[in-house]
């Protein structure tokens, strides 16, 4: 891809004579997109489970679908990155979750629960697209010293995404809806289905409009690219490297699967788990003000985490938030009423700063092999398809019981920011370069 020639700005850090700083501004709008489509899924989930009549298994599955579709994308991402640059790469991933979001729009005009799966498939291979890229590019871009907090500073603005989706979720959907206005339990009738199933029209509307900008913006924007220290090497060059020789991303791949397990785990069962009579006894619309709260603490813990970053090594604070969330679900699980609940919220603020901490500590001393490892790592996302067994502990023994998953992947966590993220047989990075 050709090489820009665009001037930095004064006193702008840059990479091969691109600002940076600028370039992660952009990105930071995509790591905002994807959190916000992903997280309408937890007002989308208690909506669909009305509409269909489904056991909190089955709604779990929808979920698992979506999942599926982070690990079945991720590898064919990496090879499309490969051919067509990071940038289009881009832009393809953005364009796949229009289409997504189209088909949740003709999913609601026909009530099907099957194109509605597809559908939602569809958007989470786009997202799988952009992580692959997005990732690696924010954690490579600027100094390898402060790659954490950087990484970190931009999942902020993805769950400032997730806090708006929430709040757009409550007023767009469960506030037209009958399921989301009425008390928990509440018998529709057929014309009631049908009318609430309806409501998500406009929503996804909106969000592929957003969408379809976004692509045309990253289309023709100028962005720094990986250099050779993120690309795919040569067979031969390969001789004598290999992923599994890196414990810090085998053991972060799995710290990543349940990172993410038990980040939707709490997010997919919030909004019943607190609208339960010995919980909270809230509506869902209510409840989904009480969400936003658990999105908003992750919110401000990964700001306050990339703040920490800067004084405290990563994998020290890494164990501190773990050691929050292992706190808060134990709590949602023991207590009970509104105690439960805002155990629950708690948890936010723990899982906060996991991703983005534990992918940058898994690709230390990858070098050349950043790419494939980011991939790997992107394909672990998958472990969120768990949360339907969460829902199953759900349906035999109550929601409270399930959240001991949620403190069994914190305990993981701790684990890996303890001893799992100590970096084994260190590849040299190369610099990188720029490119359009």
């Amino acid at each position: 891809m050709p090489a820009v020639s665009a001037p930095p700005q004064p006193g702008a850090p840059s990479v091969a004579g691109v600002p940076y700083r600028a370039a992660l501004s952009m990105l930071a709008t995509l790591f905002f997109m994807w959190g916000f489509i992903s997280v309408i899924n937890g007002t989308l989930l208690p909506h669909l489970r009305s509409v269909f009549e489904l056991s909190y298994f089955e709604t779990g599955l929808i979920e698992s679908v979506w999942f599926i579709g982070y690990l079945l994308a991720s590898i064919p991402a990496a090879k499309l990155i490969e051919r067509i640059g990071y940038q289009r790469a881009l832009t393809v991933g953005l364009s796949v979750m229009t289409l997504g979001s189209l088909g949740m729009i003709l999913a609601a005009y026909l009530i099907s629960y099957f194109v509605t799966v597809a559908s939602l498939f569809v958007v989470s291979c786009g997202i799988a697209l952009l992580q692959v890229a997005a990732n690696p590019y924010v954690a490579v871009i600027g100094p390898p010293e402060s790659a954490e907090r950087r990484l970190t500073l931009v999942q902020a603005f993805n769950t400032t995404g997730d806090v708006l989706a929430i709040l757009f979720g409550k007023y767009l959907i469960l506030a037209r809806t009958t399921a989301g206005t009425t008390a928990h339990g509440t018998q529709l009738t057929a014309e009631q289905r049908i009318a609430d199933a309806q409501a998500t029209q406009l929503p996804y509307f909106i969000v592929a409009i957003v969408l379809a900008a976004l692509a045309v913006m990253i289309a023709r924007a100028k962005l720094p690219a990986l250099g050779s220290a993120t690309s795919r090497v040569s067979a031969e060059a390969r001789r004598g490297l290999s992923l599994f020789n890196h414990r810090n991303l085998i053991l972060g791949c799995v710290g990543i699967a349940l990172c993410v397990l038990a980040e939707i785990g709490v997010g997919s069962y919030f909004i019943n788990f607190a609208s339960q009579p010995d919980v909270a006894n809230l509506t869902q619309e209510h409840a989904a003000t009480y969400l936003t709260l658990f999105w908003g603490g992750m919110m401000v813990g990964r700001f306050a985490g990339a703040a920490l970053m800067q004084r405290i090594a990563p994998e020290r604070v890494l164990a501190i938030f773990a050691l929050i969330a292992i706190a808060g679900s134990l709590t949602a699980v023991f207590a009970t009423g509104p105690a439960a609940m805002y155990g629950l919220i708690v948890v936010g603020l723990g899982l906060s700063i996991m991703f983005p901490a534990i992918f940058a500590l898994a690709i230390r001393g990858l070098g050349p092999l950043t790419e494939e490892g980011s991939g790997l790592l992107i394909m672990s996302i998958a472990g969120g398809a768990l949360a339907a067994f969460q829902g199953k502990i759900g349906d035999a023994f109550g929601l409270h019981w399930g959240f001991l998953v949620t403190a069994a992947c914190a305990a993981y966590v701790l684990f890996y920011a303890v001893w799992g993220c100590k970096v084994t047989n260190a590849v040299a990075d190369a610099p990188v370069t720029a490119a359009g």
